[in-house]
């Protein structure tokens, strides 16, 4: 059984095995995009790890009895099925495979240690017709092999959170369909982070493209913690066409003491500038194109520049997956700008 994946050997057709985050990574690697390196902890570690300590049986057992319409009722199956699956032993296989994954990233980065992202990468992911994406947990600036397989564990019990158990039984998703992988990835150390729509969200215009971005880790934008810089480039000409400068009145960032993130307030200076040089707006433009193309949908990207790396090489895809309200519709050719509104609503329900 391959207990970890490479982000090299994996592409669009390993959904079953990595998921749908892990396996647009590797798919966009295999065109030529920056994206950090990684790997993926298998689908099949987590049905070995369910199987083999017997949480199965037990998280099955709990699902048929609790009342889906009791709220309370709910968070106590969720409760009960994430000490199950936190509390379990892990084979030392599976933790064997994890640390030979972040001792390989570590080699490549010529440091005994470095900092990774730890993120869900469900089956049930990035699907066109379905958007589960952000049911299930992140951990940002991970180091140590020792505390990356406990995030992995974290990550597998975030697939029976509340909101991930009601969201499946709301949409008619089978739980024991849905399997969950692990990405565990080199951290970007983001100057500036953000979203890309390689379609305007405001209408649907195919011809534009939308990023808004702000200072530090992406999580500010994605979460709607600040109000971001918004660019709107044409993806033909790959000219820009607006610009609207955000307040960006905090940021999240890494503190050195605590080797945690953590929110801060930015200074004047940096709320007033763009956070994107005119260079750095039209070479994201460019790349979002591409993997608009690679893919054949428009794409709900994520991507960071990184501060440590000297341009043009500090672009860095976090993940793409296809974006999911105008891509399912027939385009009307007049829309009233409540629909970004609405969209932008659906988007942070569902989650990133």
């Amino acid at each position: 059984m391959n207990y970890i994946l490479s982000f090299e050997e994996i592409n669009r057709d390993s959904l079953v095995l990595v998921g749908g985050k892990n396996a647009n990574l590797g798919e966009m690697m295999k065109i030529g995009i920056r994206v950090p390196p990684g790997c993926a902890v298998t689908t099949g570690s987590y049905r070995n790890f369910i199987t083999e300590t017997g949480v199965k049986d037990e998280i099955y057992r709990i699902l048929s009895d609790f009342n889906p319409d009791d709220v309370s009722s709910l968070n106590s199956a969720s409760d009960e099925i994430q000490k199950l699956i936190g509390n379990a032993p892990i084979s030392r296989d599976i933790k064997r495979a994890i640390k030979e994954c972040y001792s390989a990233l570590c080699e490549k980065s010529s440091m005994d240690s470095i900092p990774v992202a730890v993120r869900s990468s469900a089956t049930a992911e990035d699907l066109p017709t379905a958007s589960f994406a952000g049911q299930q947990d992140t951990y940002l600036w991970v180091e140590g092999a020792d505390q990356v397989i406990k995030n992995v564990q974290s990550c597998w019990a975030s697939l029976f959170r509340p909101r991930a158990i009601s969201y499946r039984i709301k949409n008619n998703f089978p739980h024991e369909k849905v399997l969950i992988s692990v990405g565990v990835q080199k951290m970007v150390n983001s100057r500036t982070a953000g979203v890309m729509f390689t379609i305007n969200p405001i209408n649907g215009d195919s011809s534009k493209v939308v990023i808004e971005g702000s200072w530090g880790l992406g999580e500010a934008v994605v979460s709607g913690s600040v109000n971001p810089d918004r660019f709107v480039v044409d993806k033909v000409m790959l000219s820009i066409l607006e610009k609207s400068i955000g307040t960006k009145t905090m940021e999240y960032i890494q503190d050195n003491v605590t080797k945690q993130v953590v929110k801060r307030e930015t200074d004047n200076e940096r709320q007033r500038v763009a956070c994107l040089s005119d260079d750095e707006i039209i070479n994201l433009a460019r790349v979002g194109k591409a993997i608009e193309q690679h893919f054949g949908q428009p794409q709900d990207i994520e991507w960071a520049f990184d501060k440590d790396i000297k341009s043009p090489d500090n672009l860095f895809i976090l993940q793409s997956r296809q974006e999911t309200v105008w891509s399912n519709k027939k385009i009307e050719p007049i829309r009233s700008e409540s629909s970004y509104i609405d969209y932008l609503a659906n988007r942070f329900i569902e989650g990133w």
